[in-house]
């Protein structure tokens, strides 16, 4: 019997179909948000996470909160726009990862098209974009080995329901639905 299919005394059956038990997860952006409640869901199904954030004082918050509700969660401080700490992100998991990528990491620039410049949208593509898919393709040999690799990209209403000050982060969206496709028998 597998793991998941273990019978739990006092648990039901859900609990049995939805344990994430000896699987692993690197969800980007989880110290607040979306990313926050994907983390919290993941551990509390069994699965141990990574988890990063630019910020090292929302992350040592979370962690100190997670650890208290006995979940297995570690985290690190990356900014994903930047492709060596991406790098880094990925080496710093690579010995335990196996299973689960959620792209996350998620921003907008708060003001008109009129007045973003060249850098704002070089920070939402390389933020939005160009991180998923570059930690997608930075991931693809440890997802491949594990035999049971899963990439997510959490995307927004804004890439369907452009808004006067999201054009550039709802088109950087739409592209994430359906920007990574791997053959795992490559």
């Amino acid at each position: 019997m597998g793991e998941a299919e273990v019978e739990v005394e006092g648990s039901s059956s859900k609990d049995k179909r939805w344990s994430l038990r000896g699987m692993t997860a690197l969800v980007t952006g989880g110290s607040k948000g979306i990313g926050h409640a994907i983390v919290e869901e993941l551990a509390g199904l069994g699965a141990s996470v990574h988890t990063c954030s630019r910020t090292e004082s929302e992350l040592s918050n979370c962690l100190v909160e997670w650890k208290a509700k006995g979940f297995q969660v570690t985290g690190s401080v990356c900014d994903v726009s930047d492709q060596a700490q991406r790098e880094k992100l990925i080496n710093t998991v690579s010995s335990e990862f196996n299973g689960i990528l959620i792209n996350n990491v998620g921003n907008n620039i708060g003001k008109t098209v009129s007045h973003w410049t060249a850098e704002d949208v070089s920070v939402l593509t390389s933020t939005n974009f160009e991180s998923g898919y570059s930690l997608s393709v930075l991931a693809h040999p440890l997802l491949k080995a594990s035999a049971a690799g899963s990439i997510v990209f959490i995307s927004s209403i804004g890439s369907a329901m452009p808004a006067n000050f999201g054009p550039i982060y709802g088109a950087n969206k739409v592209c994430s639905i359906s920007q990574v496709s791997f053959d795992f028998d490559e």
